[in-house]
């Protein structure tokens, strides 16, 4: 037991001084040594650990991840529909709580491997999930639910950076979820103020999504 606390310590400390020193430095300037000297622990420890500092940084993205899983489960599970909300908004808490890892996944340092680990996971969960919503409602998707998914997951992953880029909430959560509920429910055009699918360019004309006229399409 108190060798696995020791073990828990030794790998909080090694993440908690990666993130620290990306944040300060950037991934790609940093050596092993850095970290080990930012933990205070000694390189045969953290080789006992992982294998380079990518694997380190690849754990702290697991972590994340597992984090936000566990935060997500119950929400989840509350509405078999969904679009609730529920889970943005737990979401954006759980960002704000770990905010450092967050900003250095999201920014894509790391050649880009950690943020992809993070948006492919999400994707596959969510991916998954709008699967088991269509068939416990008994509904056809429209949009197949892997591009549908990415979609979804994209505009979050540019929402969760915006959000831990600034040092205090851009807006109230419960703004920011609300007009993303919104958008999951009636779409772009309605966000954009218009009341169906369809425009008026200045001469009067109705203007199709597409930008043509009413007459222009066969």
């Amino acid at each position: 037991m108190a060798e696995d606390r020791r073990t828990r310590r030794t790998r909080r400390a090694l993440s908690t001084a990666l993130v620290e020193l990306v944040l300060e430095r950037g991934f790609s300037a940093l050596t092993v040594e850095d970290i080990t000297e930012r933990a205070d622990v000694g390189r045969a420890t953290f080789y006992s650990h992982f294998r380079d500092r990518e694997d380190l940084f690849a754990r702290v993205t697991a972590g994340l991840l597992d984090g936000l899983s566990e935060r997500l489960r119950p929400v989840m599970a509350e509405s078999p529909v969904g679009f609730t909300g529920k889970p943005v908004l737990e979401m954006l808490r759980h960002a704000r709580e770990e905010r450092d890892a967050y900003r250095i996944v999201l920014r894509g340092e790391g050649d880009g491997r950690p943020l992809q680990m993070f948006t492919d996971a999400i994707a596959r969960a969510t991916a998954e999930e709008f699967r088991d919503r269509a068939e416990r409602n008994g509904v056809e998707p429209r949009i197949d639910p892997t591009l549908l998914a990415r979609v979804w997951v994209g505009e979050q992953i540019a929402v969760l950076r915006w959000w831990v880029e600034h040092e205090t909430p851009p807006m109230p959560v419960e703004d920011v979820v609300r007009m993303l509920l919104d958008l999951g429910l009636h779409g772009r055009y309605w966000a954009s103020g218009f009341n169906d699918d369809e425009t008026t360019d200045k001469t009067g004309k109705g203007r199709t999504t597409d930008g043509t006229t009413k007459g222009q399409r066969r």
